[in-house]
């Protein structure tokens, strides 16, 4: 008799997704997460004056069904992200005003980008999101980096420099860091590039009321304290003909299944007995985490809008390369939100927290006027030093690696099966794809569990 019928491991949100749906369905359940806290990849935090900033994940697009229902399920608002008025793009020193697609690019560079944008986006199509190693071309696709692929179709200056800021805004990793073939994935995972990076209609277009931290928090006070167990890391899972041993700070429990939920890269650091498959063993291996550093500047009003600004800004000089206006719903305060990613968040780790503080003051007074060189309060979140994340904003896959190891992504390994949004086909990365992958692990261990 085990102790349990499944174990999981990780409180984010596809591990709770995953007990949630297993509860439901009569199924005992234990969730052990090595924080002190839920809901991993989110977190939320307060400024002095006690408006609560998003540390983590933060934003969900109006195609994003699955988090959205359950966001609405759980009683939980959102409230649309502030979109009116111009963007800003900062290029070679000149600042750009605009109002349209053409992201304050010249002409030539705007024609440009679009042009690529259309080629990569006429290559997505024809990714398989099942199994993208199975894809027309996989091989030929997966064996280059997006960089040299952008390098070999464009020389324009231009272009390289807005694809080299957009890259790791959406990657945390820069163009160089990920095959062809992961990023077309990424892209139809979530429909368009369009939406990815677009605000109205795109990626970042809502915001949850207090924070989306709270869905793992409502998740995990359904469930009880009797289930999921905090402060509790797990060092290794064991499994036979007969269960599965999952053995953590807590001490070891007992089940028939295990869904682990934690990215890859930490996944790949358990002792497992017997060990894993080398196809298992050789993806966690090659699936780094993104490095970001996530900051948020306040001001004592969002002076920006006074001047027709959106907050919305494209920096293709410096190291803080997109911020987005991030103020509570009332506009009782200013709150620029903004991120030093892939390279920029490696060299800026290394700094003091005044330097990045001072740095990235420095570059929104550049975007924004000198309004923005008097803060009221600077927040920040570097995920490249939390032990049970290790980086931000998820895992990704280097040339070669979809097509040599990408079919273990979420196999089941006998008793142990796999969530967390790297899992996911649709919204690959996002809350919604670990919602999603929550789900799926989910309907694999009861479809085991009653056979």
């Amino acid at each position: 008799m085990t102790d349990v019928d499944v174990v999981v491991v990780g409180a984010g949100l596809a591990g709770l997704t995953a007990a949630r749906r297993l509860r439901a369905a009569g199924r005992s359940v234990r969730v052990v997460e090595a924080r002190d806290r839920v809901a991993g990849r989110t977190l939320g935090g307060t400024l002095t004056n006690g408006v609560p900033v998003e540390l983590g994940g933060q934003w969900i697009g109006t195609t994003q069904t699955e988090v959205l229902a359950l966001v609405a399920e759980l009683g939980l608002t959102t409230f649309p992200t502030y979109d009116t008025g111009d963007a800003v793009t900062l290029y070679r020193g000149t600042r750009t005003r605009y109002g349209d697609e053409t992201f304050g690019l010249s002409e030539t560079g705007a024609v440009e980008v679009g042009r690529l944008r259309a080629e990569l986006a006429a290559l997505a199509e024809t990714v398989s999101l099942s199994t993208p190693w199975t894809s027309q071309a996989a091989a030929d696709l997966d064996r280059r980096t997006l960089d040299e692929w952008l390098r070999a179709n464009t020389a324009d200056a231009e272009a390289l420099a807005f694809w080299n800021a957009v890259v790791p805004a959406l990657f945390s990793a820069e163009p160089a860091e990920l095959s062809l073939l992961h990023f077309l994935f990424y892209v139809k995972s979530a429909g368009t590039l369009d939406i990815l990076v677009g605000v109205t209609g795109g990626a970042q277009e809502l915001r949850v009321v207090g924070g989306t931290h709270q869905i793992s928090e409502r998740l995990a006070a359904e469930l009880g304290d009797d289930v999921v167990t905090l402060g509790a890391p797990v060092f290794g899972i064991a499994q036979d003909a007969d269960e599965v041993r999952v053995t953590c700070a807590s001490g070891t429990i007992t089940a028939e299944r295990v869904i682990v939920a934690i990215p890859p890269a930490l996944a790949g650091r358990l002792r497992y007995e017997p060990a894993l498959p080398a196809a298992r063993d050789g993806l966690t291996q090659q699936m780094p985490m993104g490095s970001v550093i996530k900051i948020q500047v306040a001001y004592p009003a969002p002076f920006w809008r006074t001047t027709g600004l959106s907050g919305f800004a494209f920096n293709l000089d410096g190291a803080l390369s997109v911020t987005l206006d991030n103020s509570p719903p009332d506009g009782s305060c200013g709150v620029l939100v903004g991120f030093f990613e892939g390279a920029h968040a490696r060299t800026a780790g290394s700094w003091s927290v005044d330097k990045r503080k001072a740095a990235a003051v420095a570059e929104l007074t550049e975007l924004f006027g000198p309004a923005a060189a008097e803060p009221s309060d600077y927040v920040e979140r570097n995920w490249m030093a939390e032990e049970y994340t290790r980086g931000c904003y998820g895992g990704r896959l280097g040339a070669g690696v979809w097509t040599q190891y990408g079919a273990a992504l979420s196999e089941p390994v006998g008793r142990i099966h796999w969530a967390g949004a790297e899992t996911a086909t649709v919204w690959n990365g996002y809350m919604d794809g670990a919602v999603r992958s929550g789900d799926r692990a989910a309907t694999e261990v009861l479809t085991c569990l009653d056979s």
